[in-house]
């Protein structure tokens, strides 16, 4: 009990320091990563394209099909596997560098998730295929009455 009144008496004695409470609370609101509106003039373009890191002529947004990404950038889908694993990236459990603008689904396309650049063995209709094939085997073998030797299990 005495740990426990000498714990919130520490924690009072903390929670009046003003260092504690600005490096608690740093960081940016979310509202400063939020897409802006979609640009429409050659000066919104080269500012967005600037905002995210990009050049002017390399900014090509997202067509404004009312989803609401905004201004974001159309980047080629790279997925992380497709990436090198062996270059010294900043983040390399994501395999991508810092402020490295991302793809706007990223986080369908992460190390432990769907890789879009992966050469399949065996095609999409082979799979559909092959599963008809063995889903129609199972389900017809059953589909015959069973016949006992004797009458005891009936």
């Amino acid at each position: 009990m005495a740990r426990l009144v000498r714990l919130v008496d520490t924690s009072r004695r903390i929670s009046g320091l003003p260092g504690v409470l600005i490096s608690r609370s740093a960081g940016n609101w979310n509202k400063d990563w939020k897409p802006g509106p979609y640009p429409v003039n050659p000066e919104d373009r080269a500012a967005v394209a600037r905002k995210y890191g990009l050049r002017p002529d390399e900014y090509k947004p997202i067509p404004d099909d009312g989803l609401g990404v905004g201004d974001y950038p159309d980047l080629p889908l790279v997925t992380a596997e497709s990436r090198d694993p062996y270059y010294p990236w900043d983040h390399p459990e994501h395999r991508r560098d810092f402020m490295e603008p991302i793809h706007a689904e990223y986080d369908m396309y992460g190390l432990d998730r769907v890789n879009a650049s992966q050469k399949l063995r065996f095609s999409v209709t082979q799979q559909f295929l092959a599963f008809m094939g063995v889903m129609t085997f199972f389900v017809a073998s059953q589909a015959i009455p069973r016949r006992w030797k004797s009458a005891l299990y009936i």
